[in-house]
């Protein structure tokens, strides 16, 4: 996966600015989830460190960094659902969690794309249980509307790599998901990829992110690059599939490019909306929001 926090430079009083300045919205029952949009609708991801509020307004759902103090949320009447991001199957060592985790050899091999991360073995029950008692309860006590699920697909990407020593970790992810939904029953969960367990998880999450669909960041050429119609619909059909089984799944998509070349960006939007996905397009950085251009 693409997005890493350790990246962004984030400024505590942030988030704070932006979500104070949003719209009151209407308290959800105790003991129901948040309801998702219907028809068409819009979300986003920003981990950089002021939101434009302008932007934040004009969409439904809005994925953000929670690890600073600006991040609490606020209750917001029609403002967006707030989402914070947490990575599952690697951690970057600016959490304040990654100085245990590696004394406890949980961490292995760093990611090649963001050195500053590293994978973690998803079979491990003490990060099983950091995560369940540690990790997602403060976060719940700040009010997020639910949680986005990130890298978990280096599970099959380790396994696949050495299928001796990672034996098990597909299942592993698999089994982290159901036992977050279970402790966690009111938060929306939403996953990017993880194709290799949706067979199993699908019932269990809300939304489906489908990254880098259409266009992405090449790390080799250092430019942004369309993906081949074959690699769209290796993903689209992985998507379809998990809404197979979970009829209610929302399904999403987040395409990188350059913003100085609307009329690609807009193609990808249209692209994306026309086979029936919830799109956003930003930069690799997703530092910053991005209004749909006109």
């Amino acid at each position: 996966m693409i997005v890493r926090p350790s990246r962004r430079a984030l400024l505590a009083s942030a988030l704070a600015l932006v979500t104070a300045m949003l719209p009151l919205r209407c308290a959800v029952a105790a003991d129901a989830r948040p309801a998702l949009p219907r028809g068409q609708w819009r979300w986003a991801v920003d981990y950089g460190p002021m939101p434009d509020p302008a932007i934040a307004r004009t969409v439904d759902l809005l994925v953000v960094e929670p690890d600073h103090a600006g991040a609490t949320p606020v209750t917001r009447g029609s403002g967006p659902l707030l989402l914070a991001y947490l990575s599952l199957g690697e951690v970057a060592a600016s959490r304040p969690y990654a100085a245990r985790l590696r004394a406890d050899g949980l961490l292995g091999r760093r990611n090649p794309h963001w050195p500053e991360a590293s994978y973690i073995d998803l079979r491990d029950p003490r990060w099983r249980r950091m995560v369940l008692e540690r990790i997602i309860p403060p976060l719940v006590a700040r009010g997020f509307d639910g949680i986005f699920f990130d890298t978990l697909d280096n599970a099959e990407a380790m396994e696949a790599a050495d299928p001796a020593g990672a034996a098990g970790m597909v299942a592993a992810a698999a089994a982290l998901v159901k036992a977050i939904r279970q402790r966690f029953p009111r938060l929306l969960l939403m996953m990017n990829r993880g194709y290799a367990m949706l067979p199993t998880v699908a019932p269990h999450i809300d939304l489906l992110l489908g990254e880098a669909m259409a266009s992405r960041w090449n790390f080799a050429t250092k430019r942004y690059e369309k993906l081949s119609d074959a690699d769209w619909t290796w993903q689209a059909d992985r998507l379809r599939a998990a809404r197979d089984v979970n009829p209610a799944l929302a399904l999403l998509t987040l395409d990188y490019w350059s913003m100085d070349d609307p009329a690609t960006v807009r193609a990808l939007y249209a692209r994306e909306r026309a086979a029936g996905f919830v799109p956003y397009v930003s930069m690799l950085a997703l530092d910053r929001l991005y209004a749909e251009p006109e």
